[in-house]
C-alpha cells in the first residue's frame, strides 16, 4: 500500500496542516485533518485511515495520551511529529507504538520516506517467506540467512534479532523493545547485550561494520534497520 492511502494529520498548527496538505496531496496521497485531540480520536474511529501523523503537543491532551489510547484498538502506523526532541520524548513514544519520530523543523522528503516505509509494512505479505537485503538472504520458514549464496552462521539469538529487525524495516525500534522481545522482561535495562549482538550480526552481515547500511543506530534511542 503507498499511493492513494488515506493520512489523517492531527496538529493544532495551521501552518503545519497547510504544508503537510500541499506535501502529501502533491504526492497521491488522501488527506484529513483533525486540530485537537478529541476530533483527532473521533476522526481515527470514523475513517480509519491507512496512517496518522500525530503532533504531541495538543491543546486539549497530551499526545503521548493520546498514542496510548489510540494503540488500544488502532494498528495502522503512527508517525510522530512534533517539536519535542528529548530523548525520552522519543523513546516513550516509541515504546508506547508509535512506528516512526520527526522533529520540527522536518524536511519533506525525509518525512515522504519514512511514510512510504511504513505504509510499505502495513500488510507484510507472509505467503514470500524469503526476504532479500543487498547480498543476503533470510527464509523465515527454513530459519536460514544466506550471504552471497552461502550460508550464513548465527547463533539462535542472532537469528532472532535480525528476525525482528527484518520484520520491522525502517522502524525506529528501542533498546527496551529489542531487549524484551529477544531476553525477556528481566533484561529490559541489560543494554550490553544488545550492543554486544548488534557488533556481531554487523560484522556478519554488513560489508563495513563501522558503517553499517542496514543495522542504524538511532542514537541514544535505539536501532533502524534499513533495506535500502
Amino acid at each position: 500500500m503507498n499511493k492513494s492511502a488515506q493520512i489523517l494529520v492531527i496538529d493544532d498548527e495551521s501552518q503545519i496542516r497547510k504544508l503537510l496538505e500541499i506535501t502529501l496531496n502533491s504526492n497521491d496521497y488522501r488527506t484529513i485533518f483533525a486540530v485537537d485531540a478529541k476530533e483527532g480520536m473521533s476522526m481515527v474511529a470514523n475513517y480509519q485511515p491507512d496512517l496518522v501523523i500525530l503532533d504531541l503537543g495538543l491543546p486539549d491532551e497530551d499526545g503521548q495520551e493520546v498514542l496510548k489510547r489510540l494503540r488500544e484498538w488502532y494498528t495502522n502506523p503512527i508517525i510522530i511529529l512534533t517539536v519535542k526532541s528529548a530523548e525520552e520524548e522519543i523513546v516513550k513514544a516509541l515504546d508506547s507504538g508509535a512506528n516512526d519520530y520527526l522533529t520540527k523543523p522536518f524536511r519533506t522528503q525525509e518525512l515522504l520516506a519514512r511514510i512510504r516505509t511504513a505504509l510499505r509494512n502495513l500488510a507484510p505479505n507472509d505467503s514470500e517467506p524469503i526476504i532479500e537485503f543487498g547480498t543476503v538472504s533470510m527464509d523465515f520458514t527454513s530459519r536460514i540467512v544466506r550471504l552471497n549464496n552461502e550460508i550464513l552462521k548465527l547463533t539462535t539469538t542472532e537469528y532472532n534479532l535480525l528476525s525482528i529487525f527484518v520484520k520491522n524495516e525502517g522502524r525506529v525500534l528501542t533498546h527496551q523493545y529489542l531487549l524484551k522481545q529477544v531476553w525477556g522482561n528481566n533484561y529490559a535495562d541489560q543494554t550490553q547485550y544488545l550492543r554486544v549482538f548488534v557488533a556481531q550480526l554487523r560484522k556478519k552481515i554488513e560489508e563495513d561494520p563501522n558503517h553499517p547500511k542496514f543495522i542504524i543506530t538511532e542514537s541514544g534511542v535505539g536501532y533502524r534497520f534499513n533495506t535500502s
